[in-house]
């Protein structure tokens, strides 16, 4: 019997209580009964889906403040979290409210109850906390109501909870190497593990692939009767130039040419990101008319992607950037080059235990000078001793320091920075783990 939590501590206990993320039993058999019991809400509303391995929640995020900029209402899910677990279901731009939350869990609770002991019956596992989570986003989504979801799928695709929604627009972001204990261990095996989001009659818009993850998803797109727009080729970024705050764009999109577009994020990959979110916009309005010029840019405007290349402190400058796997860690030093002029880099580091970090450090140790390494705030972290030791093979001793605790590495860090950039040119970025990034913002009052 599952209990009605009163609070949100108690609704935190009661999915922190069940399965995490980071175990998974591949089907959609769970999620799927849960969500016909409720009588399927993620039928009552349109559904834009982000997949992809790299660029998901900020994709997902400038859609959804497009969409927004055009006046409709939207529900947002994302994940995971940084600091509050309600950041992943968001209602016009802000997280759920608390009582809004905790009424769509006495909604959907009995339900939850109910395949559990099924599930269980049948030698199975409960729900997980992701499919949980995944089912309430659903059901308050139904009950806003909102006029159109931006759903950013989890893990994999075909069989991620995410995918018992018909999505008519996809997006596929780029796809590289990750968790590939349960996705694959190629990219041929991953991309078509994520291409299972694409359904029959779709529009599907896909990122700059790998030739082997881009035959798969044409592929797919084949067999569905799916329409697809490349980027590169149906559309792309035109012009671009680093600005105060973020850059400058000019993006021809499958509708129209859009100049002056102010994006206030880092990086070339933010372009990239920002030209799918258009081409999905484009694609779930329709027509063949551009859109508003002027809602594009205010759109783009007042995009915010917490923990993507943000900056939480100056003097010295201190960025966090969630990349933990080589492909976020390429694009992460891409725009530290592109964006930034510091003189000198110091990195603090930590990471989980399932993570490619010896990749993860190769890439990043072309851009940082010094790195300090730390543990993230996690049952699953890697031991600092451990990575710190792998750290000194790939960078040398003379650029590691050892800080298991994380405030401790930081006030490391600051001092080393001082000492380094006395013409303020030293800059720290705290990277890894969306875990380690999510206490640098508790610790530096950002959350």
């Amino acid at each position: 019997m599952i209990n009605s939590p009163s609070s949100l501590d108690e609704l935190w206990g009661e999915l922190n209580s069940r399965w995490p993320e980071s175990r998974i039993a591949p089907s959609l058999a769970r999620i799927a009964s849960v969500m016909e019991l409720m009588g399927d809400p993620q039928r009552s509303y349109p559904v834009i889906t982000i997949a992809g391995t790299n660029g998901k929640s900020s994709t997902a995020r400038m859609v959804d403040s497009l969409l927004r900029s055009f006046g409709l209402r939207t529900g947002l899910y994302t994940s995971p979290h940084l600091v509050d677990p309600r950041e992943r279901i968001c209602l016009e731009g802000e997280p759920i409210e608390a009582g809004r939350l905790l009424d769509a869990w006495r909604d959907i609770a009995p339900y939850v109850a109910i395949v559990d002991q099924n599930s269980t019956a049948d030698g199975g596992t409960t729900l997980s906390y992701f499919e949980v989570m995944t089912a309430l986003a659903y059901a308050a989504f139904a009950d806003a109501p909102v006029d159109v979801a931006v759903i950013e799928v989890g893990m994999g695709g075909s069989w991620d909870a995410t995918n018992v929604a018909d999505a008519a627009v996809a997006v596929i972001t780029p796809i590289g190497l990750d968790h590939t204990e349960y996705l694959g261990e190629t990219l041929t095996e991953i991309a078509e593990e994520k291409a299972g989001v694409i359904k029959a009659g779709a529009t599907v818009v896909v990122g700059q692939q790998d030739l082997a993850a881009a035959e798969v998803i044409l592929l797919r797109c084949a067999e569905q009767d799916a329409a697809v727009a490349r980027e590169g080729l149906e559309f792309a970024v035109t012009e671009r130039a680093v600005a105060v705050g973020g850059q400058l764009l000019s993006l021809r999109g499958l509708r129209g040419s859009y100049p002056d577009v102010f994006l206030p994020l880092f990086g070339i990959h933010q372009a990239h990101n920002a030209s799918l979110a258009l081409a999905a916009v484009e694609s779930f309005f329709g027509g063949d008319s551009a859109l508003d010029a002027d809602a594009v840019r205010e759109g783009f405007a007042t995009t915010v992607s917490p923990g993507r290349l943000q900056i939480v402190r100056t003097g010295p400058t201190v960025l966090v950037d969630a990349a933990h796997n080589p492909h976020g860690a390429a694009s992460l030093a891409a725009a530290i080059e592109d964006s930034f002029q510091f003189t000198s880099v110091l990195a603090v580091i930590g990471m989980l235990a399932d993570k490619d970090a010896a990749g993860f450090l190769e890439v990043m140790q072309t851009v940082v000078h010094e790195v300090v390494i730390t543990e993230p705030q996690s049952p699953r972290a890697m031991p600092a001793a451990e990575l710190a030791a792998l750290a000194a093979e790939i960078l040398g001793d003379d650029r590691v320091t050892l800080a298991p605790d994380f405030a401790g590495a930081l006030d490391l860090a600051m001092a080393r920075a001082d000492e380094v950039g006395n013409d303020g040119g030293a800059g720290i970025i705290i990277t890894g783990s969306v875990v380690l990034v999510g206490d640098a913002l508790r610790a530096l009052g950002k959350a």
